[in-house]
């Protein structure tokens, strides 16, 4: 008989029946010494250890020929089906410990995955691991502006207007790092291999910092690092859920991500191909390029390695954005979280009224806190609620709500309690049409999609896409609401009234 003593590093309680068949799964995900980077990328293939060249070749695999796997931080069925070129199904059929309605799969668990082969998969080297791509729980202890003070470049002495204030160049860094997610550092290795940013006295003479050359919006090293952000976290997300299984680089030619790959990879191989290609790019994604910059200036990223998204993740119970038993327009469903593109982190509620565009919304028609949580950032039109309650939205769960108005708005530091007003919707920060909120999740500084395995559940409605962002419906017990712009019967939802 399995005794199971209080030391064992399990630490959920599950209470649904399907969820025990993985306890020995759990066991060996949270207790076994980790796995090197070595045995992750080349799992159960014949393929070489990697030296000098990222390339290796991938056998010709026959369809539906099942291949090893060891689980990764984040990685999910969906996910693995888009990035192995297969099925939800065929995976479940071959994995039949792993039950029907997994959220993120438990880390180190083994698994056997139905291939189908794709010509032209690419290199199986892994730059850096995922928790440090994200500006989560690693990048905690991080001051970028003492780090950029330390260096002689001209990022120390950079100052310019953004976003609506003037700020130093290190200031832009976390600005847009805090913003997008990605990691001041990364962001900082990314300005030295391309601008000499930490290095260099001299400031390059192009607008175009990274090489980014949109003339119309993208001009100066703060909108080329937002370009950078958004960028990276499309290819990042876009891997991560299975859905970027190929993209073309700057010479027209096709680059498929290698199943095995990981999304801080794929994120950064994504940003890469939109300025490279040839062996400029290969030597880019290789250990003599990003990587070596990157190690450099912080170290080997593969030193300490943080599981930054657990497995079978489960959110915590959240309320309708508004008011007790109020009546809301269903306007938006899941698109970005922030900036274009992946991933579909957020959805958008608008209070009821008889005009159009932006108006000053009804005094009893306030946004409410989802769940009880801390407000640990404040900006124009956006605050952030962190609900396990540190005060920092890089790590645990976090909410973020956009579009705002700043009277009334809550302070930065109240603790709120579910239900409790947070401001009133406006069409302050960003861009936006009408009046409305925005809200999108994070976890560890991951934003998490909307309609996923970890659904955007509140009070038992669950979002789903449509065939465009912005269009889907939500969902509970059968009921649909459907997204629209325009307040009908059929995009209305009522909150709990109690």
């Amino acid at each position: 008989m399995l005794k199971i003593k209080p030391t064992l590093c399990v630490r959920k309680t599950f209470t649904r029946n399907a969820y025990l068949t993985l306890l020995l799964a759990l066991l060996f995900a949270s207790c076994a010494p980790p796995v090197s980077v070595a045995q992750v990328s080349l799992l159960g293939t014949p393929t070489p250890e990697i030296t000098s060249t990222p390339y290796t070749t991938r056998p010709t695999y026959k369809p539906g020929e099942l291949v090893e796997y060891i689980v990764r931080s984040g990685d999910t069925i969906p996910g693995l089906a888009g990035r192995f070129n297969t099925s939800e199904a065929e995976i479940f059929a071959a994995n039949p410990v792993v039950p029907q309605d997994v959220s993120t799969l438990p880390i180190g668990m083994p698994m056997q995955i139905p291939i189908y082969y794709l010509p032209l998969w690419g290199s199986q080297f892994q730059i850096m691991p995922d928790s440090v791509f994200i500006n989560g729980p690693a990048a905690t202890n991080f001051d970028t502006q003492s780090f950029v003070d330390a260096y002689p470049g001209w990022l120390k002495d950079y100052k310019s207007y953004a976003s609506g204030e003037n700020r130093s160049g290190a200031e832009i860094v976390d600005y847009v790092a805090t913003n997008f997610s990605v990691s001041p550092r990364l962001l900082l290795a990314l300005l030295e291999d391309q601008a000499g940013a930490l290095t260099q006295t001299e400031e390059p003479k192009s607008e175009y910092t990274l090489g980014y050359i949109e003339p119309k919006s993208h001009k100066g090293m703060y909108l080329q690092l937002v370009w950078a952000a958004n960028t990276l976290n499309n290819g990042y997300y876009g891997w991560r859920e299975g859905k970027l299984t190929e993209f073309d680089r700057e010479d027209g030619s096709i680059e498929r991500p290698d199943p095995w790959q990981n999304a801080a990879t794929v994120g950064i191989q994504y940003y890469l191909s939109r300025s490279l290609s040839g062996s400029a790019y290969e030597r880019a994604i290789g250990p003599e390029g990003l990587l070596d910059t990157y190690s450099r200036l912080f170290g080997d990223p593969w030193a300490n390695v943080d599981t930054h998204i657990p497995g079978l993740l489960q959110q915590p119970e959240l309320l309708l954005p508004f008011p007790r038993g109020r009546t809301w327009t269903y306007t938006g469903g899941p698109h970005t979280g922030w900036g274009i593109g992946m991933p579909f982190a957020a959805i958008d509620f608008a209070p009821p009224s008889e005009f159009s565009g932006c108006f000053v919304t009804d005094p009893q028609q306030f946004a409410t806190a989802m769940a009880d949580s801390v407000v640990s950032r404040v900006d124009r039109g956006l605050i952030v609620l962190d609900l396990d309650m540190d005060g920092d939205e890089r790590t645990g769960w976090s909410i973020i709500y956009l579009h705002l108005a700043t009277p009334d708005r809550a302070d930065l530091g109240a603790v709120l309690k579910a239900g409790d007003s947070v401001g009133y919707p406006s069409c302050e920060g960003g861009t936006t049409t009408g009046t409305h909120i925005h809200i999108a999740r994070k976890y560890n500084g991951e934003w998490i999609a909307a309609d996923s395995p970890v659904p955007f559940t509140m009070e038992g409605w669950v979002p789903q896409n449509g065939a465009a962002e912005y269009e889907g419906a939500i969902i509970r017990n059968g009921i649909v609401v459907t997204a629209s712009s325009v307040s009908d019967a059929y995009s209305r939802i009522t909150s709990r009234d109690e």
